[in-house]
Order: structure tokens, then sequence, then C-alpha cells
């Protein structure tokens, strides 16, 4: 793989781990700024929305600029906005860096998939979006423990300027290593913005980003919860939810390394087996939380098969949205913080059912269960056309 592809992955991953952290921050979070600790939450939400909403929005404004000021200038906004979080006393203040740094996360995401998929040969977006999205696995074993315990070192506002320090390299990463000269089309003699939004009325395309949703929801609906079932049902202590979560990010780094080197071919099978995987390894983990060894186990597994699915079917969000050249990676990147947006609303609204605190594992079941049942008869869709 390119260099700059992996340039690109630190990047993500230090803007990756902004979204992360504040997990394991509420609490202090919420005490300082005088706050409940459901209203800190809605942090999280803003932040989700503003990565779903921003990602169209910034790709149509930046679609005119060389993509390497463009992600230098995300990144930049990035860092501003955690340096202005962690001096700030206002909670609005907060509230409002942390949707800048959200849709200057989505921009920059939008537009590092777009130019990904210019840096490597036809036929191995797959293998590109791997390597980035591994930045954002890295973030999930990183972010909330990572946060965690700078908050109990040095309190929460020590994440954030960690966050803004991350990004100076990302930067200088950006500077030196994305090449000067456009590595995408531009838009002057490419498709113009009527003609890129015209895709999202392809039923392929729109199918897929559905599907990459729904598959992400489930993954945001049962990891955003995942602390109550280890603290919970398997009656471990706290320090446990860290390795839990670690464990995930694990496997979500390995399933993506696999599945980027089967999702540009074999994109139909690789659904076809971690589908069906996934579907069976929510309820399990509900019904094997009490047992610790278990419930590690299966964590690890779902980790791997999540990212395996989601990564394929955001793949197949690229090349179907082959005819928005400037636009395809915020259509990718709306999908994804869909998901990440209403899962985590789907496991909520599960956590008052009679499932309590393995309501939002059986949501994320439901949910995969939903992806799966339209897929099946519209399985066609998932073969690769692009190469």
């Amino acid at each position: 793989m390119p260099a700059p592809l992996y340039v690109l992955a630190l990047a993500v991953f230090a803007m990756g781990t902004s979204e992360f952290m504040l997990a394991g921050l509420l609490p202090d979070l919420a005490a300082d700024l005088g706050v409940t600790v459901g209203t800190a939450a809605t942090l999280g939400t803003a932040f989700a929305v503003g990565m779903a909403v921003g990602a169209p929005l910034t790709a149509v404004f930046a679609r005119a600029w060389p993509p390497r000021s463009a992600l230098l200038g995300f990144v930049l906004v990035c860092a501003a906005a955690h340096v202005l979080g962690a001096v700030t006393t206002s909670f609005p203040v907060l509230f409002a860096t942390r949707v800048t740094a959200a849709v200057a996360n989505a921009g920059f995401l939008a537009v590092a998939l777009t130019t990904a998929a210019t840096l490597v040969p036809p036929g191995r977006t797959g293998r590109a979006l791997a390597v980035l999205l591994a930045g954002t696995t890295a973030a999930t074993v990183a972010g909330v423990p990572g946060g965690s315990a700078l908050g109990a070192l040095l309190g929460w506002r020590a994440a954030f300027w960690a966050v803004a320090a991350l990004c100076l390299p990302a930067a200088v990463g950006v500077l030196t290593g994305i090449p000067a000269r456009r590595a995408r089309r531009d838009p002057a003699d490419g498709p113009a913005l009527r003609t890129e939004l015209a895709q999202l009325a392809r039923p392929r395309l729109l199918l897929v980003m559905l599907l990459g949703a729904l598959v992400n929801a489930a993954t945001f609906a049962g990891l955003t919860f995942l602390a109550p079932v280890v603290t919970g049902a398997a009656g471990l202590g706290d320090l446990w939810v860290p390795v839990a979560l670690v464990l995930f990010g694990a496997g979500a780094f390995a399933g993506v390394t696999v599945a980027g080197r089967l999702s540009d071919r074999h994109p139909g099978a690789v659904v076809a087996v971690t589908g069906p995987l996934l579907l069976l390894g929510w309820p399990a983990l509900a019904v094997l939380a009490a047992e610790p060894a278990a419930l590690l186990v299966l964590v690890l597994l779902q980790g791997a098969l999540s990212f395996a699915l989601g990564s394929t079917l955001i793949t197949r969000v690229l090349y179907e949205a082959a005819g928005a050249p400037t636009l395809a990676g915020s259509y990718a990147t709306a999908a994804l913080n869909a998901g990440a947006a209403t899962g985590p609303l789907a496991g909520a609204a599960a956590l008052g059912t009679g499932a309590g605190e393995l309501g939002p594992l059986w949501a994320s079941g439901l949910l995969v269960l939903v992806a799966l049942s339209v897929a099946y008869p519209l399985r066609g869709a998932l073969r690769p056309r692009y190469f």
C-alpha cells in the first residue's frame, strides 16, 4: 500500500480518538461543568450527528480544493476545536466545539476515503479502506482506556489536550506525505455537482448505504452499552471495562484487515459468511453474558465480525458511487455515521425493556437481522462491478 495511506490512517486515528474517548470522561466532565451525566452524554450524540450531516456538506464545500489543502484544513480545525474545548468552562461552548470537531472529522474522512481510492490501482479499494479503518479501530482500542487514564490522572481536559497534540503530527504528515498535485479529478473537468448528487438516486448505492448504516448501528448499539454488561451481568470489576473494549477493538482491527483482502473481489462471500455469524453472535453474547470467559471471547469475535462486514459494505459504497468521484467518500462517511448516531439511541431504548442491561445486545441482533433481511433478496447488488 502507498505510504500516503498510512499518513491518512494516522490522522484518522488522531481524530477518531476524540469520538471514543468521552465514554470514560463523562462523570468528571459533568461534575466540573455543573451538568448531569445524561446532559454530558449528549456530547456523544452531537459528535455522531455532526459527522453524519457534516460529511456531505463539507465534501461539497471542499470538492474544488486540492485534497492536501482540504485534509490539512480539516485537521487544523479539529485541533483548534479541542484546544477550545480543553479551556472552556461553558457546557454550551464545549457542545459547539464537539459539533465543530465532528464536522471537521467528517470532512477529513470523506476526502480521505475518496483520495485513498485514487492512490491505489483499480480493484484494491477494499485494501485501501482497510488501512484507513485501521486508524479507526486503533482509536477504538486506545480512545476509551487512554481517555479514562488521562482523565483519572490529570483531569478530563488533559484528554482534549492530548487529541489536539495528536493532530499536529497528523497535520505534518498530511503536509509532507500527501502529493501536492490533485489526487482526484478537478471538478471543473469532471462531473458537475448535480451529476454527482444524482448518484444518490441509484438503487444499488442506496442499498449498500442502508446496509452499512444498519450494521454500524448494530455495532454501536452494543458497544456503547458494553460497560454495564461487563460490570453487571458478568459481575466483573470496573477495570475489566477497558479490557473488554480493547478486545473489541483488537477484533475490529483483525476484521478490517482480513476483509480488506477479500472485499474487492468477493464481497458477497464476506457478507454471506460474516452476516449470519454476526447475527448469532449478539444473542449469544446476551445469553452468555454471565460467564466472563465467554463474554470476553464473544466481544473479541463480535468486534472482528462487525468491522469485517461493515467495512465490506462501505467499500461497496465507494464502488457504487464511482460516478461521484469527489463525493463518494462523503456518501460512505454519512452511511457510517448515520449508524453511529442511531445505534446508541436504539441501545438506550432497549435498556428500558425487560432485558435491562442486556437489551442493547438484543437490539444489535435485531438490527443485523433487518440488514440481512434486506440484503438477501437483493444480494445481486453485492456482486463486484467496478475494478
